[in-house]
């Protein structure tokens, strides 16, 4: 994909898978990709070459080849993938601006916050569209998104299906994209075209995730054949039919003829009737080796390894695979190493080929995980508890984020000196004066002080009147 030549084609669509573990081992850690397919440069390929073509179908060393559609019918593949693009499919993606005071708020004028918000195109939902983007990268290690103009205005993006999309370098430096579909070829230029790239080594294509992991993916499609085949077998394992003369080929062929009826697991509680005193004697196998229940275990973790998911965000769950004591601790632990390499692609990308240079000083996007990092009632309260406490969350921030009604007077910040607003610190009597003030009020001394005043006064104007009669 990386690139448009022959060569280019094949170092990215597939390893060589030889003939032996030996040769496989040699090829892979000696001569590398490029050396392996020298070998076939300047030959003639027939359909005979077997070898050649299990290089280009991406056998793996297990005999099992490995494609996109054949790795999605490993469960734990389908489960990595399935969990890593429906997750962040459900974090929203805003468009926000920067303020002069260091804060920010939604655009929601921005022709990008529709598009990211809403509705990316006329037949996907913002969800829809994020997770089919998400998948690619995983299984492709590529994402490509087609921008649709009406004149100079963006009212659409479209999301490309990695496995027809070719890109090649050109000689002044640019990208060339080659969209195969329908039997027809067309280039999308560059400037209208979103390319958001997986882990890669050339910084012109992601590498393709199962391509490079197929010795991982073809061992377990292996196990789970073996054991698949066994099961089908009734869990009986093969045997040997002994007999006290030389039988010749015809015999041989006609006694396997015969006891093929009595072969899987339909054919189980049959009873074989053995001639010319034949003695049968079978393999014995242990049910839990059959199972291969180790093997299989290790591979789900492989596979997890190579997709960087907790294997208990899969399902497997056994001593040594939930390291997080809480929900919490998990959710954050899979939100660090799993999902925000993904995100932060995601966000630099959209801004650097969806938004001009003026915008980019101006305006910026964002998924929002707080989603993940939810806790449970109690935590929350305690958190909110605090924010509130502390002057930096108000009550209408806090129901914003439960999903409540605002009350009133609640965009008012308040701080634990008797939860007093911010702007009235200082402006408050003492501890020690309100406290009397409570006491007197109580006691009534406020109406006692009242009408000592009154009579004060009273005394007073007496005193004035006999005054002016003398």
């Amino acid at each position: 994909m990386a690139d448009g030549s022959f060569l280019g084609t094949f170092a990215r669509g597939a390893a060589p898978a030889p003939f032996s573990h030996t040769d496989l081992v040699d090829q892979r850690h000696k001569r590398g990709v490029f050396a392996a397919l020298s070998d076939w440069l300047g030959k003639s390929i027939g359909l005979s070459d077997t070898a050649f073509w299990r290089e280009w179908a991406g056998t793996s060393a297990s005999g099992e080849p490995v494609t996109i559609n054949r790795s999605l019918q490993l469960s734990t593949v389908w489960a990595c993938v399935r969990l890593i693009s429906e997750t962040v499919s459900t974090l929203p993606l805003r468009v926000y601006q920067r303020m002069p005071d260091g804060t920010r708020r939604p655009a929601t004028s921005h022709p990008l916050y529709r598009l990211l918000s809403l509705s990316p195109n006329a037949e996907m939902t913002p969800a829809r569209f994020m997770l089919l983007v998400v998948a690619s990268i995983c299984l492709w290690g590529n994402a490509f998104v087609e921008k649709r103009y009406i004149g100079t205005r963006l009212v659409a993006l479209d999301p490309l299906l990695p496995q027809n999309m070719t890109v090649k370098r050109l000689a002044d430096g640019s990208l060339e994209y080659t969209y195969a579909v329908g039997g027809t070829q067309r280039v999308i230029p560059e400037r209208t075209l979103m390319h958001i790239r997986g882990f890669g080594l050339d910084g012109i294509c992601g590498l393709q995730p199962i391509q490079q992991g197929r010795e991982i993916f073809g061992s377990a499609a292996s196990a789970n054949n073996a054991a698949a085949a066994i099961f089908a077998q009734g869990m009986q394992a093969s045997g040997f039919l002994s007999a006290e003369n030389a039988l010749g080929k015809d015999q041989r062929e006609q006694i396997r003829d015969s006891l093929a009826k009595f072969v899987g697991s339909k054919s189980a509680g049959k009873l074989m009737v053995l001639e010319a005193g034949m003695k049968y004697q079978g393999i014995t196998m242990n049910p839990e080796a059959a199972q291969m229940l180790q093997t299989r275990g290790f591979n789900v973790e492989e596979i997890c390894r190579w997709f960087r998911v907790p294997p208990f965000k899969v399902g497997h769950m056994d001593k040594a695979s939930s390291w997080a004591s809480s929900s919490e601790a998990q959710n954050m632990l899979f939100l660090t190493d799993c999902l925000r390499p993904v995100l932060e692609n995601i966000e630099q990308e959209v801004q650097r080929c969806l938004m001009t240079p003026a915008d980019q000083g101006v305006y910026y996007v964002e998924f929002s995980v707080e989603g993940l990092l939810r806790a449970d009632s109690a935590g929350r309260a305690a958190y909110y508890h605090a924010a509130l406490n502390d002057g930096w969350m108000n009550r209408d921030t806090v129901c914003t984020k439960e999903n409540l009604p605002k009350p009133p007077g609640g965009e008012t910040y308040t701080v634990a000196a008797n939860l007093v607003p911010l702007d009235q610190l200082g402006k408050q009597p003492s501890g020690s004066e309100q406290a009397r003030g409570a006491v007197a009020s109580w006691l009534g001394m406020d109406r006692i002080e009242s009408a000592l005043a009154k009579l004060t006064a009273a005394a007073d104007s007496t005193h004035r009147d006999a005054s002016s009669l003398h």
